[in-house]
């Protein structure tokens, strides 16, 4: 096995798993009205189980099922480090090498569009990272965001918050960019230059769709990109919804990614640990061969693309500016707390 380290530098692949909610659905675990993260809390062998099955197809990383454990949506039914801590247990109890803790989208437009402060998201945010940290996690995945805001909120939070490694990956519509219209060469930018640690695309779609996302975002990015798609489409029958992608052309689509530059793999919706088995063919006994963009060079392009102006753009020029990351908080919440 290698070392995360390495992988961070570019040297290595890194294997993810795959869907879990997913695979939560199929064991009959998910009931109505009951947060999922909850389960590990109740059900934590049934969590265990699947995250087991992960590591055996050959997943080096097994992520936390942690996903909507922010403080609003727990409520009072338990703490987020109760979370965090009994979700790492169960990645523990899987032997999975590493436990990436999950963070995803608070479930809020994030202010003007939405209620959504900059600085109560980071402090929700903070919290998170605090609690993954605190519980013996690897690494944080800040994941499936489809507002670069919110990205840039939880990502400042988490850097600020934690001295764990910070992977942020988006999710992109059919048009090939975020919900609000960011395109994957500014979300890579924004990501980069905050400096996290991996960065790329997951959820979104299936592989084939994600090709020219990841191709933009290998471009511009100084640090691994990350794919993990969806097993297709979703399609409704009988009342369920399937992804109906076999795990082969699954990872045949995904191959090409990996050929181009993408050295963090999994999937997200759909997927199961065929999936993953498949995929760990993709990496078996091949080394990377990209060259990050330069930190130098990064900065060029961040200052090309603040330049164009844009809510993205307005997003880039205020990092840029930063003093220092007490300085980069406070901008945003200058600029965009009410």
């Amino acid at each position: 096995m290698g070392s995360l380290e390495n992988v961070l530098a570019g040297g290595e692949y890194l294997l993810f798993d795959g869907g879990l909610g997913t695979m939560l659905q199929r064991e009959g675990l998910l009931k109505e009205g009951l947060l999922p993260d909850l389960l590990c809390l109740t059900d934590a062998p049934a969590v265990t189980a699947i995250h087991r099955a992960y590591v055996e197809a050959g997943s080096q990383v097994v992520t936390t099922n942690t996903f909507g454990s922010n403080a609003r949506k727990l409520g009072d039914a338990a703490t987020v480090d109760e979370v965090f801590a009994a979700a790492v247990k169960c990645v523990r109890d899987a032997g999975a090498q590493y436990a990436a803790a999950d963070i995803g989208p608070i479930g809020e437009l994030m202010s003007p569009m939405g209620e959504l402060e900059f600085s109560e998201a980071y402090d929700l945010f903070a919290e998170q990272a605090k609690a993954a940290e605190k519980a013996g996690a690897d690494l944080v995945i800040i994941e499936t965001m489809a507002d670069t805001l919110e990205m840039v909120a939880a990502a400042i939070a988490a850097k600020d918050s934690c001295s764990l490694p910070v992977f942020a990956s988006m999710t992109f519509t059919a048009s090939g960019r975020t919900f609000l219209g960011a395109a994957p060469k500014d979300a890579a930018l924004i990501m980069g230059i905050l400096g996290v640690d991996a960065l790329g695309v997951n959820c979104s779609a299936g592989p084939a769709d994600l090709q020219p996302v990841v191709a933009e975002m290998l471009e511009v990015a100084p640090c691994p990109v990350i794919v993990q798609a969806n097993a297709g489409l979703p399609e409704v029958v009988d009342g369920k919804t399937v992804y109906s992608l076999p795990p082969e052309d699954y990872a045949a689509a995904v191959l090409p990614m990996v050929e181009a530059g993408a050295t963090v793999i999994g999937g997200c919706c759909g997927t199961n640990p065929t999936y993953i088995a498949e995929v760990a063919k993709l990496v078996e006994g091949r080394t990377p061969t990209r060259e990050p963009v330069s930190q130098e060079h990064l900065r060029e392009l961040a200052e090309a693309a603040a330049d164009e102006g844009g809510r993205d753009g307005e997003m880039l020029e205020l990092i840029l500016d930063a003093d220092d990351r007490t300085g980069l908080k406070q901008a945003f919440i200058d600029e965009y707390d009410d």
